[in-house]
């Protein structure tokens, strides 16, 4: 079984929007925790609404690969729209920071809470 901590976002009606990514997750018997979500101000293109933050975590055959796939069709599911800036607006982001125990994305480090959601669903994560 490989464990996953995916970070959600969403500044798009935030609340229905991981209300509903957290149903189709738990649907698939796939979510097995969620951290406290938190709401951020815009990076990069300011003059947009708020951001409500965190990460859930997910137990799954899905390899890495394959997880990433069903994530993006999640996405796409939820009416993710990928044109434009990639700071922009979305109805929702759902990103593998870490698999398997290993940090795969970046924002890890980038983001502040990132790094503090990842870290209450895995306290003993050990960084590069």
């Amino acid at each position: 079984m490989n464990r996953a901590i995916v970070s959600v976002g969403s500044n798009i009606y935030p609340e229905e929007n991981i209300g509903k990514a957290r149903g189709l997750l738990s649907t698939d018997e796939l979510l097995k925790g969620e951290s406290v979500l938190v709401r951020t101000k815009p990076v990069g293109i300011t003059g947009q609404p708020d951001f409500l933050n965190g990460a859930f975590l997910i137990e799954t055959e899905m390899k890495q690969e394959e997880l990433l796939k069903y994530l993006k069709a999640l996405e796409t599911f939820l009416g993710r729209v990928r044109e434009g800036d990639k700071d922009g607006p979305r109805s929702i982001d759902l990103d593998i920071i870490v698999f398997n125990g290993e940090i795969v994305d970046d924002d890890y480090y980038k983001y502040g809470f990132v790094r503090l959601s990842v870290l209450e669903l895995e306290p003993g994560l050990k960084e590069k």
